[in-house]
């Protein structure tokens, strides 16, 4: 009787405490259920986190990086592709906290969109990059001879040439160089013309095609070193300067080119370098180049 007694009223207390705080089983469900609310909270502040983070690299793309490289601004519509479908979500319905957990993926997935769009959008910056790097290799960019040497005219219209004595224009720079100073290539290119005589007046000279519509022109040279098709590097030893052609006395006459129309050479390099630094430059360059 004792032992049934016991019996019945470990059942009674046992269903109140239940029915009042839940079995050790549900305890723990719901304490792991918090754990994991806890941890979805934790997610979704590291997800803005991403966020923020993701909006400043978008920024610098187009306002930073995208700018320099002459590159337009990504739409909208590439920046943030539709993903997914209606049913994207459907088995992540049905619980006690499904629109915590759809949430949860919905930002999950968009980051990973976002994500793989910017890395498009940087791979395309980088082939940009790699363009625009080669591009001011090719460029004109550096005087043809030591800087110290003084400057003649420059583009002109004069009213007496020097030597024909009649009214013309004067394309490109003169540079006031002792006969046989060395001239150097002002960019990469492949050379289209090495003559020993010019109708044009620049008697021996040489014409570099720097690509992207852009060519140099070296006249008056007393040597020539280099010829038709050749590939050139920036710094390469091309010629002596001299006096041939229609020339008054020694020196060097350099012309850019941009899409057939002339243009001022001294927008494209600084004559502040010193002879030393001007020579080193030159081996720097000469050391890593070579004619090909």
């Amino acid at each position: 009787m004792f032992f049934g007694i016991s019996i019945i009223i470990s059942i009674f207390y046992l269903t109140v405490f239940e029915n009042s705080f839940g079995s050790p089983k549900e305890f723990k469900l719901r304490q792991d259920i918090e754990i994991i609310q806890l941890q979805y909270a934790i997610l979704n502040k590291k997800y803005e986190q991403a966020f923020n983070t993701m909006n400043n690299v978008r920024l610098s793309d187009d306002k930073r990086y995208r700018p320099i490289l002459g590159m337009d601004s990504l739409p909208a519509s590439f920046r943030n592709p539709a993903y997914g479908g209606v049913d994207r979500y459907r088995d992540l319905e049905g619980f006690e906290f499904s629109p915590t957990i759809i949430q949860s993926h919905q930002k999950l997935d968009l980051l990973a969109n976002m994500s793989r769009m910017q890395e498009e959008s940087f791979a395309s910056v980088e082939e940009a990059r790699k363009e625009w790097a080669r591009k001011q290799e090719y460029l004109p960019k550096i005087s043809p001879v030591d800087p110290s040497i003084r400057l003649g005219d420059g583009i002109k219209f004069r009213k007496e040439h020097p030597v024909l004595g009649t009214a013309r224009w004067h394309f490109g720079q003169d540079f006031e160089a002792p006969y046989g100073t060395e001239v150097y290539a002002t960019g990469n290119g492949s050379v289209t013309v090495a003559a020993g005589w010019s109708t044009t007046g620049f008697g021996s000279y040489i014409v570099i095609d720097h690509g992207y519509g852009y060519e140099s022109i070296y006249g008056h040279l007393s040597k020539i070193n280099v010829s038709v098709g050749m590939n050139v590097k920036r710094g390469d030893l091309i010629g002596l300067s001299g006096n041939s052609g229609t020339s008054s006395g020694p020196h060097l006459h350099y012309q850019i080119n941009f899409n057939g129309t002339h243009t001022n050479v001294l927008e494209f390099f600084s004559d502040d370098l010193t002879s030393e630094e001007y020579r080193e430059m030159i081996i720097a360059m000469s050391s890593k180049s070579r004619y090909r």
